[in-house]
């Protein structure tokens, strides 16, 4: 990680030197084939343990959790926005124990412990999303105009492109590696120091936009409230932690997509491209494509649980 003395003076018209690491970097050298058989193994492991202990309806709890949450009220919308607050809450509020809970459990029990909290949630809330996404009250219908279908989709897939940098690290998502909080300050930081929001507000006005009922309203207002949420939780985070070099980062970068590039807070390298042109972008433009191929068996599977 390149750096400069907090507050040194950037010369007018000179890039300057980054305070924060360099985003979506990957070397193939530095690999070993042993940390990614080790990930291949514990990928496994966790799906076979969420199927069985949350998806199996014949030995999960997935749906009595469904269950429970909708005997709450018989409207979707409200169901919808439970389940999003619920996950909201045991997502962020891990996320917000970190530092107290890396130094009383480690680093990578603490990651086990968050992935096994997320996750579960994250797939209840998607499936219902999925089951219930056209029982909700028709506000408008679009999808027969022209361009529209064309229009979600593009906005989909570039949504995908705003991940937030530190998911390309799958060793450290696995805790092969040992979970670091990162300081990101290139490729897509450059843009919005919130990918993950951005990407994740693309997204939300695409589908309800597609979709068009109250369902589809209640799911992106607890999404989107989630990670506006997120964006306050994350840069408090990451000030306490990093401190001046965060402060640094903060006032080269905007929250708002463009907004210190336009005002010249943000100046991009001449080869900024590059930047992007790295496997794990590839990997995610592959894996958006197969999502999105992949449609009719995510909604089957999804319709078999009956959540």
């Amino acid at each position: 990680m390149a750096g400069t003395s907090i507050g040194e003076t950037e010369e007018e018209g000179v890039e300057p030197v980054t305070v924060g690491e360099d985003s979506a970097a990957f070397d193939l050298g530095q690999q070993k084939i042993s940390s990614w058989i080790y990930f291949g193994g514990i990928l496994g492991v966790v799906l076979f343990l969420l199927d069985v202990v949350w998806i199996d309806n014949s030995t999960g709890f997935g749906k009595d959790f469904i269950a429970a949450v909708a005997g709450v009220s018989e409207s979707h919308e409200v169901v919808m926005l439970i389940l999003t607050l619920i996950f909201a809450i045991g997502h962020s509020g891990l996320a917000s124990l970190r530092d107290s809970g890396e130094k009383l459990i480690g680093e990578r029990a603490f990651r086990v412990l968050f992935a096994g909290t997320s996750l579960p949630l994250a797939v209840s809330t998607v499936v219902y999303f999925i089951n219930h996404r056209y029982d909700g009250l028709q506000l408008w219908q679009l999808q027969s105009v022209p361009g529209i279908h064309q229009l979600v989709w593009f906005s989909s897939f570039v949504s995908f492109f705003f991940l937030y940098p530190s998911t390309f690290n799958l060793l450290e998502v696995a805790a092969v590696d040992k979970p670091k909080m990162h300081l990101w300050e290139t490729g897509i930081m450059r843009i919005t120091r919130h990918p993950q929001m951005v990407g994740q507000v693309i997204w939300c006005i695409a589908h309800t936009v597609w979709i068009g009922n109250s369902v589809a309203v209640a799911a992106s207002i607890g999404l989107i409230g989630h990670h506006l949420f997120g964006v306050w939780n994350g840069d408090r985070r990451l000030a306490s932690r990093y401190g001046e070099a965060f402060d640094t980062v903060q006032r080269r970068t905007s929250i708002i997509p463009f907004a210190a590039i336009l005002d010249g807070r943000q100046k991009l390298p001449k080869d900024y491209y590059k930047e992007f042109l790295r496997l794990p972008y590839l990997s995610i433009t592959m894996l958006t494509l197969g999502a999105y191929l992949a449609h009719p068996l995510m909604q089957a599977a999804s319709f078999r649980l009956h959540w």
